[in-house]
């Protein structure tokens, strides 16, 4: 029998865990209808589990004109939120306390006049829901710059430890002045962290999560410059045994939006 293991730091995370929760609550107690701009979480099939339960995905705000609005765990930009309390919706903030923390540290930036940059992907929700960054998302992206007096500089949660620190040190040469906050999750370092043990030891890595999550495809590159065959899944159904012919242990991990019943099935596949 093949060996199949865990990593220690999988799946949900305190901030979706949260999300979720505050969801399901609103949507226990409402009769009105309750709705999330943009997927609550990067999982297609979390999001269809809570479609199940009247918890409907909008793009934007036009046409709502009543209801319950779930900022999701990613934050929401300043002028959406002004937008929805105008329409007078009732509004449950989910908004990950880490997030938060970054809009925080940004908003002082700011008030002390820096310029600020944030290291992470220009097109995320949590870049998107903060107003007035530069984003910078990689070491190559510096070079284009000019140099400024004082910048600040802030991480979205799940960049990886690695980047931060090269985009990090590219940019000391362009400001004479900088303030420098490391706002990468625990959580996502955990997982990142967990996963690069596990795939040291393993012939083989499964990676579980939503392909349109981040931090999820951040774990199968960690996995793959571990030198691991690597495969990111999203169900069991999409495993292969063919991948696994002539390996002797098989690690799985999974990304902070990944739902612990997805984990679970991939799991049990895995053993059969």
């Amino acid at each position: 029998m093949k060996k199949v293991e865990l990593a220690e730091h999988s799946g949900f995370c305190f901030g979706v865990r949260r999300a979720i929760k505050l969801a399901q609550d609103a949507a226990r107690k409402s009769k009105l209808p309750i709705y999330s701009l943009g997927p609550l979480i990067h999982n297609r099939q979390e999001v269809e589990r809570l479609r199940g339960k009247g918890i409907h995905v909008i793009e934007n705000l036009s046409g709502m004109e009543s209801g319950t609005l779930i900022i999701r765990s990613h934050g929401i930009h300043p002028k959406l939120l002004k937008e929805a309390k105008s329409k007078g919706l009732s509004i449950v903030d989910a908004t990950c306390p880490f997030v938060r923390k970054v809009h925080q540290i940004v908003a002082l930036l700011k008030q002390d006049g820096y310029e600020v940059i944030v290291i992470g992907e220009k097109r995320h929700p949590e870049i998107l829901a903060l107003p007035g960054v530069k984003v910078i998302e990689k070491k190559s992206d510096v070079s284009k710059m000019r140099k400024r007096k004082q910048l600040g500089i802030v991480s979205q949660t799940t960049q990886t430890i690695g980047n931060f620190n090269e985009v990090v040190q590219a940019l000391l040469s362009k400001a004479p002045e900088l303030r420098i906050f490391n706002t990468i999750c625990l959580e996502t370092v955990k997982r990142q962290e967990s996963t690069r043990k596990l795939a040291g030891r393993v012939d083989s890595m499964v990676v579980v999560g939503g392909y349109n999550s981040a931090n999820t495809r951040r774990l199968a590159e960690i996995c793959r410059r571990a030198g691991t065959e690597t495969h990111q899944v999203e169900t069991a159904d999409e495993i292969k045994p063919a991948w696994f012919k002539g390996k002797n242990a098989i690690g799985v991990t999974a990304g902070a939006s990944t739902p612990g019943w997805l984990i679970k099935e991939v799991m049990k596949k895995l053993r059969a």
